[in-house]
């Protein structure tokens, strides 16, 4: 696309630098040979645009929000007839040995596929969307605002400088799998963020069930992760469906919220958190049933419990106090379940439009070569065109196009 504008723009060529439209494979050897400049421009951009998302929307800059996806190479194994034809050969083995319908060909196809294309085993075999593929694996890290300020690729170099990963044999599951592997590259990925840019100092983590573990709450949440004394505040993140939380001294709902001794359907109403003098936050659950009496002769308001079968003597109700510390997975600064969850959680969504912007609008996905240099320098490209459309839309004071590049050019 660069060279089909150059030859017809004479204005862009002399912008360029050029004399003549360079051939295409003079392009891919500038990437190849620059990679590494090109992540110095990107990394610098970060910072650059960092103050720009801070003017736009504080709360959302100071979120961090990430997720992996793939760069589909051009190799056999991404040609759609390849999987069909394992699932077609497996259905026709079910069907001919009696399998009963819990048999899944998909999944069956998943464990029988190489791990990796022939042609190069750092592209690796991915679950996407729905569907088989063969990709070199990156991950995003995304403000609340939806711009990008890191990008990981995973490949060789990144292993090599992590250790800590242990990469395990695939399962029958590639759910399960991308799951798994995605929880092992956060807190590395995050790690090379903010030890880059060591001036951006979000506060709150957003991420899919993936991350839902009691290990990733306690390093997301606590200690010197990311610094010294440097973590998140808070964490959205659900839970994972297939483990519930449970608390010792009383009953609670899916969401961790407290509910009514007599009646488990009935959750108690969230009221406020309060900072203890150590610094440690606690939460205040009330009875739903209190109202609020105004008293004349005191001119105060004061609790007043409506129940018509009190769990406690008190006319103020049943009050219970959470201490978010002695189970960060259950409390990670936030409560679940409430209107503030849901609203905030919704953000998480930025990042997966990000990702669906870099490959669809900047032209990621389709690419047709399998040279690992050139999709890495592709991917680094995207973002920096992104981040140059934020500096550009704050130039101009149109701050609703910075995620927006065709309307800003238009």
């Amino acid at each position: 696309l660069l060279l089909t504008f150059l030859s017809y723009s004479k204005p862009l060529r002399e912008f360029c630098g050029f004399t003549k439209v360079p051939d295409a494979s003079k392009i891919t050897r500038f990437k190849q040979d620059f990679l590494y400049d090109l992540q110095l421009v990107f990394d610098n951009l970060v910072d650059v645009t960092e103050p720009i998302c801070q003017a736009i929307d504080a709360a959302k800059a100071d979120m961090t929000i990430f997720d992996s996806s793939g760069i589909e190479a051009f190799v056999t194994e991404n040609n759609p007839k390849y999987a069909n034809r394992i699932v077609k050969q497996l259905k026709a083995y079910a069907k001919n040995n009696g399998f009963d319908k819990g048999y899944d060909p998909y999944k069956a196809a998943y464990g029988s596929m190489p791990s990796h294309a022939s042609a190069n085993p750092e592209i690796k075999q991915l679950y996407i969307n729905g569907h088989f593929c063969y990709v070199f694996k990156f991950g995003i890290v995304t403000n609340g605002l939806g711009i990008v300020r890191h990008i990981s690729f995973y490949n060789k170099d990144f292993m090599a400088s992590h250790p800590e990963i242990i990469v395990e044999k695939k399962s029958d599951s590639p759910d399960e799998d991308k799951c798994v592997h995605d929880a092992k590259l956060l807190i590395p990925t995050l790690k090379d963020f903010f030890d880059k840019h060591p001036l951006i100092n979000p506060k709150t983590f957003l991420g899919d069930a993936a991350f839902d573990s009691a290990l990733l709450y306690k390093e997301l949440l606590t200690g010197n992760t990311f610094g010294k004394d440097a973590h998140f505040s808070k964490a959205y993140i659900p839970l994972n469906a297939r483990s519930g939380i449970k608390n010792p001294d009383c009953k609670i709902n899916v969401d961790g919220i407290p509910c009514c001794p007599n009646d488990d359907s009935l959750p108690m109403k969230f009221e406020s958190s309060s900072t203890r003098k150590n610094g440690l936050v606690r939460f205040k659950f009330v009875c739903p049933k209190i109202k609020y009496v105004y008293d004349k002769n005191t001119k105060k308001s004061h609790r007043k419990c409506l129940c018509d079968n009190p769990c406690t003597s008190s006319s103020c109700g049943r009050m219970i106090h959470i201490y978010p510390e002695k189970d960060l997975r259950a409390y990670p600064g936030a409560i679940r379940g409430t209107q503030e969850w849901e609203s905030t959680y919704k953000i998480r969504t930025a990042v997966e439009r990000d990702i669906n912007h870099i490959k669809e609008n900047l032209c990621l996905a389709g690419r047709r070569t399998q040279n690992e240099k050139t999709l890495h320098a592709d991917l680094i490209l995207a973002g920096i065109t992104q981040l140059v459309t934020v500096i550009l839309a704050d130039k101009i004071n149109h701050h609703e196009f910075v995620r927006s590049l065709k309307p800003l050019i238009a």
